[in-house]
């Protein structure tokens, strides 16, 4: 009996002990990874909600950029960092479902991370130049049809998530094989692959609509469509559903959080509850919403969900056209 209750003891103990510890999370700062540069999309959005998300988690927030490889090298960082919730990563649409589908020698799979929570998406619009001649999506697909190497499109780079929306918008819209029928045009950035629409080089571009809204505002490029259901403020062009193409609601950008393979439960389900609170925060979503960006959050087994059918999409058109990167 005695060694019964000396058990029962140590159970109740040890109870205790794992209550307090996760009681105790987050017992010292938290390191948030973001594995692209000062100045862009995702560094821009995880320094806004860093202010209402380290008031909701109580406790420092260290936020460190570790570029290089496309978003591959700050992955990894948080790949194989212990899975105890204290090195977290801001993952995005480039790093977790367009790496993953187009290069082959990607140093990690989805199966490596934890999503818990995608907190911010970002509609992709195509647009033209104003005096291209073309006033929709299907009048741009009947030249390619019709002239197949006269029609081309800029992007960030071979690889980018600007190259795979080109393909797939084109594929979505009746054009069998984007890829020899339209004329890629890689340039080094986001801003080129704008700018080479503005002077006439690249016919047109698909980008988040956040990088195109000045351009749009300004009259200077005209918008064609956008992948949404819901209409994009300033942007006066077919949504998804306007055109009954709800497959196009796959091609957004987003942003959200990840740690480890092997987060806990309970950390995961914490994260959700702080994300919560930081996204209801009503000064953060006034000024995503100013650079274009979808504030939605999605609770961990949604972004889960959300996460791994973008990436079945993209993987598949990847497949179906043979655009994957090797080496």
């Amino acid at each position: 009996m005695r060694h019964l209750v000396k058990g029962a003891t140590i159970a109740a103990a040890v109870s205790v002990t794992a209550s307090m510890a996760v009681a105790e999370y987050p017992e010292r700062p938290i390191t948030m990874v973001i594995p692209y540069g000062p100045g862009g999309a995702t560094d821009i959005s995880a320094r806004t909600i860093s202010e209402p998300l380290t008031t909701a988690v109580d406790n420092p927030l260290v936020m460190v950029n570790r570029t290089g490889a496309g978003g591959a090298t700050g992955s990894v960082s948080v790949q194989n960092a212990n899975p105890d919730g204290y090195t977290m990563l801001f993952a995005r649409v480039g790093s977790h479902t367009v790496n993953p589908a187009m290069k082959a020698t990607l140093p990690y799979t989805l199966d490596d991370f934890r999503f818990v929570g995608v907190y911010e998406i970002n509609p992709v619009a195509c647009a033209v130049h104003p005096d291209s001649g073309y006033d929709s999506m299907e009048e741009l697909v009947a030249e390619v049809n019709a002239n197949p190497g006269t029609v081309s499109y800029s992007s960030s780079g071979v690889g980018s998530l600007l190259h795979l929306a080109g393909a797939m918008m084109l594929r979505e819209f009746g054009v069998e094989n984007p890829v020899e029928s339209a004329i890629h045009i890689p340039l080094k950035g986001g801003g080129a692959a704008a700018t080479a629409v503005l002077n006439g080089t690249a016919t047109f571009i698909c980008t988040n609509s956040s990088a195109l809204a000045s351009f749009v505002t300004n009259e200077q490029l005209k918008p064609l469509v956008v992948t949404t259901a819901e209409p994009v403020v300033g942007f006066d062009a077919p949504t998804s559903a306007d055109l009954d193409m709800p497959q196009l609601q796959r091609l957004v950008g987003w942003t959200g959080i990840a740690g480890p393979d092997g987060l806990p439960d309970d950390i995961a389900a914490t994260w959700g509850e702080w994300l919560a609170e930081a996204t209801s925060d009503e000064e953060f979503v006034s000024k995503m919403e100013a650079r274009g960006s979808v504030i939605r959050l999605m609770d961990p087994v949604e972004s889960q969900e959300f996460i791994e059918t973008q990436y079945e999409v993209f993987r598949e058109l990847v497949d179906d056209l043979g655009m994957r990167i090797e080496g």
